[in-house]
């Protein structure tokens, strides 16, 4: 499985992507309890820690918008995190 990290994911995780290989049928909950059991530097000053940030995030997942934490996950899956955002 494939997940990408976006803006303030990507300052918290310290990568813009990563790939997980877990087994097929890993629920999406699974997978961000593996996201975060990677031991990681600690984030910029500002960055909140990758834990708070993924807990407010919106996830696609084959670009497509998912609520579901207990989606069941192929390995050719891509998981996009996206912390809430402001701008216009």
């Amino acid at each position: 499985m494939l997940v990408r990290y976006f803006a303030a994911a990507c300052s918290a995780a310290g990568v813009e992507e990563e790939r997980h290989d877990l087994a097929a049928g890993v629920t999406l909950s699974e997978l961000l309890t593996a996201v975060l059991a990677i031991d990681r530097p600690d984030p910029p000053a500002g960055t909140p820690p990758l834990a708070r940030i993924i807990a407010r995030s919106s996830f696609l997942h084959n670009e497509i918008a998912v609520r579901d934490l207990g989606l069941s996950l192929g390995p050719e899956d891509v998981i996009d995190v996206l912390p809430p955002f402001a701008g216009g």
